[in-house]
This record gives structure tokens, C-alpha cells and sequence, in this order.
């Protein structure tokens, strides 16, 4: 019998990471539940374990390069060679840019770029000898600009550039790169965002549902069906897209 693929979600501890382990699980991948707080990564490891599948949570800050080697090694002697990624751990520190503190921008870009491209780097070496791999990158709508979001924003951008430019550089290597952009999905990050504009989160989702042309907002479940399409065996033909989660076209 072939052994499952192994596959690692930073930021798997709750909310849309928590549901994309939960999802890739499900179609018989083991996960390497990574995340920055141990007992939210447990938690998300023990859903796994109670459906049925294969989990193991790993504690690790995504913007230090030795504790992420050191969690994808862990990972690899746990379940066996990681070859798929997710790259979803995000902050925000939002605020209008001439309040931004250089430490409100270098956090963001550290969590939000900087991970990503060190997970991607830690990687490499498992799907180059597997000669297959999936990367999925946590892009955003943002990308496209928001105010009070610079750092974010600038972060996100960063990540499509990334992404394309990892199709090209892994294809020959039988990895795909690619990127999922979430609109508007319902978790404590967009509850936060909620109480900094001074608005209850129903009211504030019912005026995102509203402007929205599937009259809903996102859940972490409609990201995480995306991310289990981008990591399959039937995409090995699409790399460096950029898929928009938001419930309508993007200007």
C-alpha cells in the first residue's frame, strides 16, 4: 500500500488552517499541524486523530529559519517527508499608514513573506527528492490595496510574486506553486477587524454579505476546498494562479 502524502499547515491551529488540515485530512493525507501556539495545534491535531486521520502538531514562529527546518525535520520523522505545503499563518496590525510603527510593518511582513519564503526554502529539499510537490501560498484580496493595510497589503502582493516565480523555478521538479486569495471569510482575525472599525461582527458580516455577489460571506470551510483542489493529483497541470476565494470577481 503507498503511503499517504504528508503535508504541513502553517497557522493550523484555528479558523481557515485549522479547517484545511482538517480537509486535506479527510482525503487521507497526514498533516503536520504547525502553529505558534502548542495548544491550539494539539487541539487541531486531536480533530484530525478523531476523524480518523493522521496528525502531528508542531510548535514553530514561521519567520525564524532554524525552527522552521527544525519543525519540517520533526514532521518528516514523525509521518514521513513532507512534499505538500500551506502556507496560511498570517497577522495583521492594521492601521493607517502614517501610524504605522516599523514594528507593526516588520511583524506583518515576517508572519505574512518572510514565512512563506522560508517554509518554501525548508521544503524544497523533500520535494526535489520525492521529485513531486504542492505549494499553496495565502495570498489576499488585500494584494489589491486596502486602507490601513499597507503592510499587509505590500505582504500579500509579495506572495504573488513569489508564488509565480516558484512555478517556474520547482516545475521541472514535478512541484506546482500556487496561491489562494480569501475575500472576506468569517474568523477571529476578521472579527478583530470588525472591532477596530467600532462595528458588532454580525452587523459588520451582514454589510460584507451585502456587497457580496453570492450574498454570503466566506467561511474557512470555502477556502479550504479550494487549497484540497490546488494540492491534488488532478492540478498537476495548474502552477503559478492565483485563485480568488471571494465570492464574486475582483476588480
Amino acid at each position: 500500500m503507498t503511503s499517504p502524502r504528508v503535508a504541513v499547515v502553517t497557522g493550523a491551529g484555528r479558523g481557515i488552517g485549522a479547517a484545511t488540515a482538517l480537509r486535506l485530512a479527510a482525503e487521507g493525507t497526514a498533516v503536520g499541524v504547525l502553529d505558534v501556539d502548542a495548544e491550539t495545534a494539539e487541539a487541531t491535531a486531536e480533530r484530525v486523530r478523531a476523524a480518523g486521520g493522521r496528525a502531528h502538531p508542531v510548535v514553530a514562529d514561521v519567520g525564524d529559519p532554524d525552527q522552521v527546518k527544525g519543525a519540517l525535520a520533526d514532521v518528516a520523522g514523525e509521518l514521513g517527508p513532507p512534499v505538500i505545503l500551506v502556507n496560511n499563518a498570517g497577522v495583521i496590525r492594521d492601521r493607517p499608514m502614517e501610524d504605522l510603527s516599523l514594528d507593526d510593518w516588520d511583524s506583518v511582513v515576517d508572519v505574512n513573506l518572510r514565512g512563506p519564503f522560508l517554509m518554501c526554502q525548508a521544503i524544497r529539499p523533500y520535494q526535489l527528492e520525492q521529485r513531486w510537490g504542492r505549494i499553496v501560498n495565502f495570498s489576499s484580496s488585500s494584494a489589491l490595496g486596502n486602507r490601513d493595510q499597507a503592510n499587509y497589503s505590500a505582504a500579500k502582493a509579495g506572495i504573488d510574486g513569489l508564488t509565480r516565480t516558484l512555478a517556474i523555478e520547482l516545475g521541472p521538479y514535478g512541484v506546482t506553486v500556487n496561491a489562494v486569495a480569501p475575500g472576506y471569510i468569517v474568523t477571529d482575525m476578521t472579527a478583530r477587524t470588525a472591532a477596530r472599525m467600532g462595528m458588532e461582527f454580525d452587523r459588520f458580516q451582514q454589510m460584507v454579505a451585502a456587497q457580496t455577489p453570492v450574498r454570503r460571506v466566506g467561511q474557512p470551510e470555502d477556502v479550504a476546498h479550494a487549497v484540497a483542489f490546488l494540492v491534488g493529483e488532478n492540478a498537476g497541470f495548474v502552477s503559478g494562479h492565483m485563485l480568488y476565494v471571494t465570492g464574486g470577481p475582483m476588480r
